[in-house]
C-alpha cells in the first residue's frame, strides 16, 4: 500500500491508464486519488468509472496532492503551473508525463527547487503492460523516488535513467509499440496470404509477439540465445531469419530508432 494522496491535473488517456492501474492494483485507496479536467462531463465519467474524487478546479487537486501528476499537453504546462504554483506544498513531488518537459523547466516554472520528476510512460500502460522511464532532480530523496517507481510499476515496469538519456526513450519504448504493431500486421498479412483467416492471423501473431517478449523478461536469457533455440539446423526458422537479415531487418530498426531520437531532440529544443 502506498499511503499517499495522488493528484492528477488532466484526465486524458494516459492519466486514466495510471488511475486505472492504481485502482486495480489497490496500491493506493481510491479515496486518496484526486483528478481534475476541463469539463464536468470528463470528471463525472472518471469519477463513475474509478470511484475517485474529481473536480474542474486544478487548484483543489494541487492543494491536496502529496504526489502531483501533470497529465496535460506540453504546451499547457506553463499556464497550469502558473495557476497552481501557490497551492503546491513544498514537500509535494511533482511529476510530468509530457514529452519534452525537462526537470530544468519544472524548476524554473515553479520558481525554485521543486521536487521534480520526469516520467515517460507508453500507450501499453492502458492494458497494464506499460514501460515507464523515470528521472528525478536532486530534491527528490530515495524514499520518494521509490514511491514514484512503485506507482508506475502498478501498471507495468519502470526504469530509472539519467535525464541525458531521456531523448533516447521514445525510440526504445515510447514509439516502439508502433513498430511492433506494424510487425504484427505484417505477420498477419503473411498468414492471410497462406490461407489463415484475418481474425485468427491477428490473434496468432499478437500472441506470438507477447509470448516472445515474456520469454525475454522472465527467463533473463539473451534474445539471441532465445532466437537460436528456435532455429534448428537446416530448418524453416533459420531460413526465415536469413531472409530477414538479407533485407536489413535489424539495420532498418536501428535506423528508425536513430531518426526517432533525432526528432525527439528537435521537438524538445523547439519548446
Amino acid at each position: 500500500m502506498l499511503n499517499k494522496k495522488i493528484g492528477f491535473i488532466g484526465s486524458g488517456k494516459m492519466a486514466e491508464a495510471i488511475i486505472g492501474g492504481l485502482v486495480k492494483s489497490e496500491l493506493v485507496p481510491s479515496n486518496q486519488i484526486f483528478a481534475s479536467a476541463k469539463t464536468k462531463e470528463t470528471v463525472d465519467k472518471i469519477a463513475d468509472k474509478y470511484g475517485i474524487e474529481t473536480t474542474i478546479q486544478n487548484m483543489d487537486v494541487a492543494a491536496k496532492a502529496e504526489m502531483l501528476i501533470l497529465a496535460v499537453k506540453p504546451d499547457l504546462h506553463k499556464a497550469v503551473i502558473e495557476e497552481i504554483v501557490d497551492a503546491v506544498k513544498s514537500d509535494t513531488v511533482v511529476i510530468t508525463i509530457a514529452a519534452g518537459i525537462t526537470l530544468e523547466f519544472l524548476e524554473s516554472a515553479f520558481g525554485g527547487k521543486v521536487k521534480a520528476v520526469r516520467v515517460m510512460p507508453n500507450t501499453p500502460s492502458l492494458v497494464g503492460e506499460g514501460m515507464s522511464a523515470i528521472c528525478a532532480n536532486e530534491a527528490v530523496n530515495e524514499d520518494e523516488l521509490q514511491d514514484v517507481i512503485r506507482l508506475f510499476e502498478s501498471f507495468g515496469r519502470a526504469e530509472v535513467l539519467p535525464e541525458k538519456l531521456m531523448d533516447a526513450v521514445p525510440a526504445v519504448s515510447g514509439s516502439s509499440p508502433a513498430y511492433v504493431y506494424m510487425f504484427i500486421e505484417a505477420l498477419a498479412d503473411g498468414a492471410v496470404q497462406q490461407g489463415i483467416s484475418r481474425d485468427q492471423a491477428y490473434t496468432m501473431a499478437a500472441q506470438a509477439v507477447l509470448g516472445a517478449a515474456k520469454m525475454v523478461l522472465e527467463t533473463g536469457k539473451h534474445p539471441g540465445e532465445l532466437k537460436d533455440n528456435v532455429c534448428t539446423p537446416g530448418g524453416a526458422t533459420i531460413e526465415a531469419v536469413t531472409t530477414l537479415e538479407k533485407h536489413g531487418f535489424r539495420s532498418s530498426v536501428v535506423s528508425a530508432m536513430e531518426t526517432c531520437t533525432e526528432k525527439s531532440k528537435k521537438l524538445k529544443d523547439a519548446k
